[in-house]
């Protein structure tokens, strides 16, 4: 069975989150979007060539611009930082004074040095937080993820809130998607509660390729097989973060 592409996110170590890609004795994935580099095939970019490893670092310059670019736009509640933090960051990262950041952000010099400060006891405290949690599971033989029986289901990376709701195990999502989901993939009825229409929204949005926009009609065609009220549907999707579209709703695509 393939890695979902949110397991294959959150399962990722620092490493491979800095680079954007994991890698096995075959091949290079790609974390945001999945795409596979084989080992030992040459590729060829602008009519260069390039061994795997190296078209999977153009891929992720290419294609999602860079990972700190990346990481600095996911939602706060994975990332932990203020938005007043990610603005700093993203400024100190485009290589600005801190004049400069606080002539841009409208704050005094000295403001911008508290940032770092802080943001620097955040680093610390990262550092010792993944330390515990990797001891934690060596000493216990057990991830925190994991239950008795059952494993916490983790949040789709695109999430637009982060909150109770998405505190789900493999067995409740299981269980979700035998009874409002029939063999064809097609909706029953669209659940009440919230947990369960997360559930049923993330195997919706499998009927849509990453890498592909869609225009509304496009959306609506493989919606009206799945669910009558189809409107209702691709508004949630919208809302939730499994899909994105432009302003004036012409364009659609799967949220990386």
């Amino acid at each position: 069975m393939d890695i979902k592409s949110n397991e294959l996110f959150w399962s990722a170590t620092v490493d491979e989150l800095k680079n954007g890609f994991v890698e096995n004795e075959q091949v290079y994935k790609c974390i945001l979007c999945e795409e596979v580099f084989q080992k030992g095939r040459i590729y060829e970019i602008n009519s260069k060539l390039y061994d795997a490893r190296k078209t999977a670092e153009l891929h992720i310059e290419n294609s999602h611009s860079s990972m700190l670019g990346y990481l600095l736009g996911m939602n706060s509640a994975f990332t932990g930082l203020s938005e007043i933090q990610r603005k700093v960051l993203t400024l100190i990262s485009q290589g600005l004074p801190d004049k400069e950041i606080a002539t841009e952000l409208g704050v005094a010099q000295s403001t911008i040095r508290n940032h770092r400060y802080k943001l620097r006891e955040k680093e610390k405290q990262a550092k010792v937080f993944l330390a515990l949690m990797s001891l934690l599971s060596e000493n216990t033989n057990k991830n925190i993820n994991k239950l008795e029986k059952e494993i916490l289901w983790d949040a789709h990376k695109t999430a637009t809130t982060l909150d109770d709701r998405y505190n789900i195990t493999d067995k409740e999502k299981e269980s979700t998607l035998k009874t409002y989901m029939d063999e064809t993939g097609a909706l029953k009825n669209y659940p009440a509660r919230e947990k369960r229409k997360i559930i049923v929204l993330g195997e919706i949005s499998k009927n849509f390729s990453k890498g592909k926009t869609y225009s509304e009609n496009e959306i609506n065609r493989v919606l009206k097989r799945i669910y009558e009220d189809h409107t209702t549907i691709r508004r949630a999707l919208v809302e939730y973060g499994f899909i994105e579209r432009t302003n004036d709703g012409s364009s659609y695509w799967v949220k990386e």
